[in-house]
């Protein structure tokens, strides 16, 4: 489902090219639906508007731009690829969105002062690290221990996979978080058996 590693700067040029050219900010990956249900609930659980976010792997920062217009003013968006973090700053700048940070930034292996985020979210990214041909396994443990790194004690951790299921996620981020909820997803049947194309969770860090 996910473009392999090597694919997404094309992706991403591709849509800087087509931001251009139509001022349309692309595919967004994961769909309006994924971004309501972060947004619902960090309003549910009345996360302060002042939370520090941090959005992994931003792609187009779309995701950044709907927290912005739901009052969150301290948001940071990071994603290896230039391009990705190159058409965020497009978009921030249409939309008028001076209170988004954004950085280039290799998640597995991220600056010092990548740190102290009182929420961490991702949709995807942990999906395209674990399709890393190269060490997957190794890449997700990496993954892990920078997120133990980023993220604050009692701080929130959203995830939005398409690869995994709750008890893989569950497994994958044993050491050092806890489910706090599952968040719903569409559902699709398949050969008489339902199953969730998509797994949305909650993690807290303890």
């Amino acid at each position: 489902f996910l473009p392999p590693h090597s694919s997404w700067d094309a992706a991403y040029e591709r849509e800087l090219q087509t931001f251009q050219d139509i001022g349309d900010a692309g595919e967004i990956w994961f769909g309006e639906e994924s971004m309501v249900r972060i947004i619902r609930w960090l309003e549910k659980h009345q996360v302060p508007l002042d939370s520090s976010v941090l959005d992994i792997g931003t792609g187009n920062g779309v995701l950044l731009v709907e927290l912005a217009k739901s009052g969150y003013m301290n948001l940071t968006g990071i994603d290896y690829s230039p391009s990705a973090i190159q058409l965020s700053e497009k978009v921030r700048e249409k939309e008028g969105m001076s209170n988004i940070k954004l950085k280039v930034e290799d998640f597995l292996a991220p600056s010092a002062e990548l740190s102290g985020f009182d929420i961490c979210i991702d949709k995807g990214t942990f999906d395209a690290v674990s399709l890393n041909p190269d060490d997957a396994a190794g890449k997700r443990q990496q993954y892990v221990r920078s997120l133990g790194r980023v993220l604050k004690p009692q701080g929130f951790f959203l995830i939005t996979s398409c690869n995994w299921t709750k008890e893989e996620l569950l497994n994958e981020f044993r050491e050092g978080f806890e489910i706090l909820e599952e968040l719903p997803t569409p559902k699709f049947c398949f050969g008489g058996r339902i199953g969730n194309s998509v797994t949305a969770l909650v993690f807290q860090r303890k």
